[in-house]
C-alpha cells in the first residue's frame, strides 16, 4: 500500500499570505511616511534631472526662495500632478533652498511681497522662485501641458530649473526700447505697456545706443517705436550685428510727416525682406469705421484682421489672439497706420508672413475701400503710396530668418500701445503686440530638461480582422498556460 504525503499546499499559502501581510505592509507604511519613492517611469517623471541636480550644485551659495501657492497636499493627492509635488519636495531637501506653502487669499501680506509692483496675474498653485531682488512667476497651468496626441506632458522641472537659473544670475531678459528717435518716451508714453511686458517676467529698460558699444548682452528684444527721424549710421551698424547673431527686433513704425526716407530703417527691415509704405491709410466706408478718443466716427480707426497661419509656415501668431476676438473679448481694429510690402526677392531662409491686414466690404469682394494718403518720404514714395488706395494692404508682419534666428515684428501704428491713444476699438492690435513678444524671445530658460510624460507602447493592425487575431492570441495564452498550470497540479497533488 503506497503512502499519502502530506500536502501542506494549503497551510504553505496561508502562512505566504501572512508573511506578505506581516512584511510589506510596514514597509509600505514605513516607505509612505518618509515619503520613498522609487522612480520607474523612463522620463524620470519623479526625480530630479541631473541637469538640475548640477545646477543646484552650482548655485549652493546662494540662497534661493521656492513659494507655491497652495498646500503640497492638493498635489499629493492628485495623481497627475505628482510629478510637481516631488520636484518641490526634492528641492526643499537642498541646504540652500527654502519651500514656502500658503494660500494667498489668507496669507495676503506675503502674496503682495511677491507681487510688489501689482503686475502680475496671481493665481492659486502658482509657484515663485526668488534670489536676492529676483523674482520669477511660473504659472501652475504651464507645468502640465497636453502633446499633439492629447498626453499629459509635465514641464514644471523645466520651468522651476529655468528660474532657478535667471534668478541666481540676477537679471531677468531685458525688453530696450530705443531712444534719441521720438518725442515720445516709454515712461511719459507707454508705461502702462511697460508694466504690462513687466507682468510676463521681463525686465524693461530704455536705451540709447550711441552710448554702447553694441547690443547689451541681456537684450531679449529691441524696440524701435514711433522713430520721427531716421536712425544713425552707427546704430544701423549696432542693430545689423544684432541681427546677425539672432536678434529679436519689433519695430512700431506709425506714419511720420517727417520729408525724406528713413533709408536706415528700411535697410534693417529689408534684412528681413520687408519695405516700408510711407503713408497714413483711412477707410472710407463706414461700417468699418471705428470711434476716435472723442467718441467721434473717424475714418482713421478701422476694422483689420489677424489672418490666420497658413499652410506652410510654421509660425503661428494669431490663432490664440482670434480666439479671444471670437469669444468678444477683443475688438480687431487699428488707428494711424502706415502699411507694409513685400521685397520682391525672396530666400528660404526667411519666413514672412502678414498679421495686420485691411479687409473687403463683404467676403467675396475684392474691392477694398482703404485710401492711402502719401505722408513723409519723397516724390517716389508719395507716388507709391496713392497706388495703394483700394487695395489689399498689410499693417503688419513677422518675419523670421531660419538660419541665424533673428525674428522681426512691425505694425504700422504706436497707438494701440500710447497710454493717451489707446481705446477698445483697436485693443486687439495691442494684444498682438504684447503677445508677440513671446514669439521673439520667450523669458523662460531653455535648460534642456524638457517635458517629462509616460512612455506608451502601441501596436498597428492591418485591419479588424488582424487586431481580433492578436486579441484572441493574447487572451488564449494565458489561458493555455493556466490551464496546462492546473493540470499539472491535478497531476502531482496526490504524489
Amino acid at each position: 500500500m503506497n503512502k499519502k504525503k502530506l500536502n501542506l499546499s494549503g497551510a504553505f499559502a496561508f502562512v505566504l499570505a501572512i508573511l506578505i501581510l506581516v512584511v510589506f505592509v510596514p514597509i509600505n507604511m514605513i516607505f509612505g511616511y518618509y515619503d520613498k519613492v522609487y522612480d520607474m517611469t523612463p522620463s524620470g517623471k519623479y526625480t530630479l534631472n541631473p541637469i538640475t541636480t548640477q545646477l543646484i550644485e552650482d548655485t549652493s551659495d546662494k540662497q534661493i526662495e521656492i513659494y507655491f501657492l497652495s498646500s503640497l497636499m492638493d498635489l499629493k493627492e492628485v495623481p497627475r500632478y505628482l510629478p510637481l509635488y516631488h520636484t518641490l519636495t526634492k528641492l526643499d531637501e537642498q541646504d540652500n533652498i527654502t519651500l514656502t506653502c500658503f494660500d494667498p487669499n489668507e496669507d495676503t501680506e506675503l502674496a503682495e511681497s511677491l507681487n510688489p509692483t501689482g503686475l502680475l496675474d496671481v493665481g492659486l498653485a502658482d509657484i515663485f522662485v526668488k534670489c536676492g531682488n529676483t523674482i520669477k512667476q511660473i504659472k501652475f497651468i504651464r507645468c502640465f501641458q497636453q502633446d499633439s496626441n492629447g498626453i499629459l506632458e509635465y514641464a514644471g522641472e523645466e520651468l522651476i530649473a529655468g528660474a532657478i537659473y535667471l534668478c541666481t544670475s540676477g537679471n531677468l531678459p531685458t525688453v530696450y526700447f530705443l531712444t534719441g528717435y521720438s518725442d515720445k518716451t516709454l515712461d511719459e508714453n507707454y508705461s502702462i505697456y511697460k508694466e504690462e511686458i513687466m507682468s510676463d517676467n521681463y525686465d524693461v529698460q530704455e536705451l540709447n545706443l550711441s552710448e554702447v558699444d553694441k547690443v547689451p548682452e541681456n537684450t531679449a528684444i529691441i524696440y524701435l517705436a514711433a522713430p520721427q527721424k531716421d536712425i544713425s549710421d552707427s546704430d544701423r551698424d549696432k542693430l545689423s550685428q544684432y541681427i546677425d547673431n539672432g536678434g529679436a527686433i519689433s519695430m512700431i513704425l506709425p506714419p511720420s510727416e517727417t520729408e525724406g526716407r528713413f533709408e536706415n530703417i528700411e535697410y534693417l527691415l529689408a534684412r528681413f525682406e520687408i519695405s516700408m509704405d510711407y503713408n497714413l491709410v483711412r477707410e472710407k466706408n463706414a461700417d468699418w469705421q471705428y470711434r476716435n478718443l472723442d467718441s467721434e466716427q473717424d475714418d482713421r480707426y478701422f476694422r483689420v484682421s489677424y489672418p490666420s497661419k497658413g499652410e506652410d509656415y510654421t509660425e503661428d501668431l494669431t490663432t490664440d489672439l482670434n480666439t479671444l476676438i471670437t469669444e468678444g473679448k477683443y475688438i480687431a481694429g487699428i488707428g494711424n497706420t502706415r502699411s507694409f510690402s513685400e521685397l520682391t526677392s525672396s530666400s528660404e531662409m526667411i519666413e514672412k508672413a502678414s498679421i495686420i491686414e485691411n479687409i473687403p466690404p463683404t467676403q467675396d469682394s475684392t474691392d477694398y475701400t482703404t485710401i492711402s494718403e502719401p505722408m513723409g518720404g519723397d516724390e517716389k514714395t508719395a507716388a507709391e503710396a496713392k497706388g495703394k488706395s483700394n487695395a489689399p494692404l498689410v499693417l503688419g508682419y513677422y518675419s523670421y530668418n531660419k538660419q541665424t534666428g533673428a525674428k522681426l515684428i512691425v505694425i504700422g501704428s504706436d497707438d494701440s500701445i500710447d497710454n493717451d491713444r489707446v481705446t477698445i476699438s483697436i485693443y486687439g492690435t495691442r494684444m498682438l503686440t504684447l503677445f508677440s513678444n513671446t514669439w521673439l524671445s520667450d523669458s523662460d530658460i531653455d535648460m534642456g530638461i524638457g517635458t517629462k510624460s509616460n512612455s506608451y507602447d502601441t501596436m498597428t493592425f492591418e485591419d479588424g480582422e488582424d487586431a481580433s487575431k492578436t486579441i484572441r492570441l493574447f487572451i488564449f495564452i494565458p489561458v493555455i498556460f493556466a490551464l496546462a498550470g492546473v493540470a499539472v497540479w491535478l497531476k502531482r497533488r496526490y504524489a
